[in-house]
Order: structure tokens, then C-alpha cells, then sequence
């Protein structure tokens, strides 16, 4: 019967992916909000993060590998071990510290509400009655709206990713969207799509609802890897790298420091 039991569990144990595989690091990351992740013509995954990741990858001496997962999904991806972190602008929010362990902020942007341009539209709940906002799943202008606007009777609707959202908001099946305010202004506004809108509306902060700052997420249990990761990051930080990485998508700091 030992045998039999022990036969059970190796058979379990080699289909359980490794936490870590030895030489890589693997982030799940949501290529759809520039500028932070998104994809080149040519397929490429490029952005603010995506450098950051490889830089970090670099100094660890481990290979990175990007894994596309759509954000609505992405911790219990990481749960299941489909990677070994989640780097996609994700927020450090009360809720999300229950599943995910954090390693030390990345940036800090704040929320806004973008519409037609001349919109009187502003980020209230008596300003949004009568109208439909359409967001991003899983994200924390999600858990704002849900929170704080959906009970009052505006109208929410939740979209996989962004690029969804861009689409129908030039179409006018919604009438604004609540987003990031960088990938926002740089992933749409000051785009060729964006024209013709703007923020309706000045920044949103909930620290409740919408965290302190962007970080990268780590299996609970995985102290050693996220112990490095930080690491790294801190020397990032130290060294001016990620000043020069930051200058390459934005004109002001981002970081929150």
C-alpha cells in the first residue's frame, strides 16, 4: 500500500511545474497598456516593464521568458505556476496582498477618466448616472468603479483588456473609460486613435481600492526568489539604470520616490 501511495505522489510530483526553473525567470505579463507592455508591429514585446523585467533578468543572470496571460486571469495563473511572477503593472492593493506577495514599488501613477473631448463627463457618480464606463477586468479602476460607482446605479461594463475598450469608446457603445492615466495619455490620447478626446476630469486616488504604487507579484512562499528580485531592483534604483529607463517613455518621474 506504501509503495502503491508513494507511486501516487511521484506520478503527481512530475507534472507540478517547478516554482523556479533553474536559469529563467518567467513573468506573466498582459501586453495590452502601453506604455508600460504592449506589442511592436513585428510582434515584439516592448515597454517600460518589459525593460525593466529584462534588466532585472540580466543582473540575476537568468534568461527572461515572457508569458501572455490576460489580466483578468494572471494570480491564479501565477498560482498555478503557469510563471514565477507577475510583471504587468499590477497595483499593490489591500486585496490583492491577501493571494500575491509584492516586492518593493516599481512607479505610481494615478487614475483618470478619459471621454470625448469637451465632455462635461468627471469621475462622480452624480456627473456618470446615465451613462456607461468601460473598464478594464481585474485591474484597480475595476475595483474603484465597482466599489464606489456601480452601487449608485452608473453604469460599469468590463472589457478583457484596454485595447477592447479604445475600440468601443470611438465607436460609442460606451461613453468614457477609466485607465491609468499614463497608458492612457500615451497609449491612446496622443496616439491617432485618441483624437478627438481627452481626461475628463482631474486624478483619482484610493489607496483602499487602488493601492500605493505598481510592484512586481510573487507566489506566497517564494521569499528567495522575490528576496533577489528586489534586490536587483534596488540596485536599479541605486545605479541611475532605472532613470534611464524611465527617460526612454516618460518626462517626469514616474517612480514615487
Amino acid at each position: 500500500m506504501q509503495k502503491f501511495i508513494a507511486g501516487i505522489a511521484l506520478s503527481i510530483a512530475a507534472f507540478v511545474v517547478p516554482a523556479h526553473a533553474e536559469g529563467t525567470l518567467r513573468f506573466g505579463v498582459d501586453p495590452t497598456f502601453a506604455p508600460f507592455e504592449s506589442k511592436s508591429p513585428s510582434g515584439e514585446l516592448v515597454g517600460f516593464e518589459i525593460d525593466v523585467g529584462n534588466e532585472i533578468c540580466k543582473r540575476l543572470d537568468v534568461k527572461c521568458v515572457w508569458v501572455e496571460t490576460g489580466f483578468d486571469g494572471i494570480i491564479p495563473a501565477l498560482q498555478g505556476r503557469k510563471f514565477d511572477a507577475i510583471l504587468s503593472a499590477m497595483s499593490i492593493t489591500p486585496k490583492r496582498q491577501e493571494q500575491v506577495a509584492f516586492s518593493q514599488p516599481l512607479f505610481n501613477t494615478p487614475s483618470r477618466l478619459i471621454a470625448k473631448e469637451g465632455s462635461p463627463l468627471r469621475p462622480t457618480v452624480a456627473s456618470l448616472k446615465g451613462h456607461t464606463v468601460g473598464i478594464a477586468q481585474g485591474t484597480i479602476q475595476e475595483a474603484y468603479a465597482n466599489a464606489y460607482w456601480k452601487p449608485a446605479g452608473v453604469d460599469v461594463v468590463s472589457y478583457p483588456n484596454q485595447e477592447a475598450i479604445w475600440a468601443d469608446l470611438r465607436s460609442g457603445r460606451i461613453d468614457a473609460t477609466f485607465t491609468d492615466t499614463l497608458a492612457g495619455s500615451l497609449g491612446f490620447l496622443k496616439t491617432a486613435q485618441g483624437k478627438g478626446y481627452a481626461f475628463a476630469g482631474g486624478d483619482v486616488n484610493d489607496p483602499k481600492t487602488m493601492g500605493v504604487g505598481a510592484g512586481i507579484g510573487f507566489r506566497k512562499g517564494d521569499d528567495a526568489l522575490r528576496a533577489k528580485v528586489d534586490g536587483a531592483i534596488s540596485a536599479l534604483f541605486k545605479d541611475g539604470t532605472y532613470r534611464k529607463i524611465e527617460a526612454k517613455y516618460f518626462d517626469f518621474d514616474i517612480s514615487g520616490r
